[in-house]
């Protein structure tokens, strides 16, 4: 069998941190032969195509050529920004009074974005006037840095007036004095599970007290794959007042490459056998 896995032209992904990248070394210790195909220029034939195009609107002609595959995994995955993946957006007009949550509409802070808008003089300065502005300006906001306010009303006018951001309702799960973050990580029919638990509001790898691990995912976070057609990816969640409520969805994660747990090297034998069901029974996850 080959597989050809599809990455952005400006991509490093041999020596990266996408987890993909374990994956990859785990079927072709299987003996399946895996191509990468760098850029949307060349077509080259597979049993399987595998989209891994880190950026949270995939160009179009990387979309048109996982179409010339006869099996395109996350080939329906084009666009994860947030208003495409929340559902608890707040409008300037909406009626909602509690606590809200500034948020970058482009995956990540749109840091694989910026990465990719050339070199030179021409880079440099629009980086020199980004950090000039405020950030409600210039939209230049990371995951650490997402500001929580009391309410709609405290939020700066320009974050309303700038399509870079936008503001959610900031619903957090609690357990004592932590907060906790969900996620749940699959490849076709497998899966793996956990929740981490931070004193911390914003959740990271960074401020992670306690975690948990093989824990059952809610029907509402499966109908949410199912709406934003994943094959493959990890989903940040929550439970609040017993919802589930999706915050993050991601279809290039990474790990930490410095220092792989050993929880971490597991998940790679039980995630990459996904990858037979979805050859076996494209887009039903």
């Amino acid at each position: 069998m080959k597989l050809a896995v599809l990455i952005h032209e400006k991509d490093r992904f041999e020596r990266s941190k996408y987890f993909l990248t374990l994956l990859v070394d785990a079927w072709r210790r299987e003996g399946i032969e895996v191509t990468l195909l760098r850029g949307a220029g060349r077509f080259e034939p597979a049993d399987a195509v595998f989209l891994h195009v880190d950026q949270t609107v995939v160009p179009r002609e990387y979309l048109s050529l996982c179409r010339r595959y006869p099996i395109a995994i996350n080939g329906r995955v084009a666009d994860i920004s947030k208003r495409r993946v929340s559902s608890r957006l707040v409008g300037f007009h909406d009626p909602y009074d509690g606590e809200v949550i500034v948020k970058t509409d482009r995956n990540f802070g749109g840091t694989q974005e910026r990465r990719r808008q050339g070199s030179g003089p021409a880079r440099r300065f629009r980086e020199r006037l980004r950090g000039a502005l405020p950030w409600s300006l210039s939209g230049h906001l990371t995951p650490d840095d997402y500001p929580i306010y009391p309410s709609r009303r405290d939020v700066p006018l320009a974050v309303w007036l700038n399509p870079s951001l936008v503001v959610e309702r900031f619903i957090p799960e609690r357990e004592g004095k932590y907060y906790a973050l969900r996620q749940w990580v699959f490849l076709g029919d497998r899966e793996t599970s956990g929740r981490v638990l931070s004193a911390e509001r914003i959740v990271k790898s960074t401020n992670v007290a306690h975690r948990e691990y093989d824990l059952p995912i809610p029907d509402a976070i499966r109908a949410e794959r199912r709406r934003l057609g994943f094959d493959y990816g990890k989903f940040d969640y929550v439970l609040h007042d017993g919802e589930a409520v999706l915050l993050d969805a991601n279809a290039t994660h990474t790990f930490n490459r410095q220092n792989p747990s050993r929880r971490l090297l597991e998940s790679v034998g039980v995630l990459s056998k996904g990858l037979h069901a979805l050859l076996a029974a494209p887009g039903e996850p």
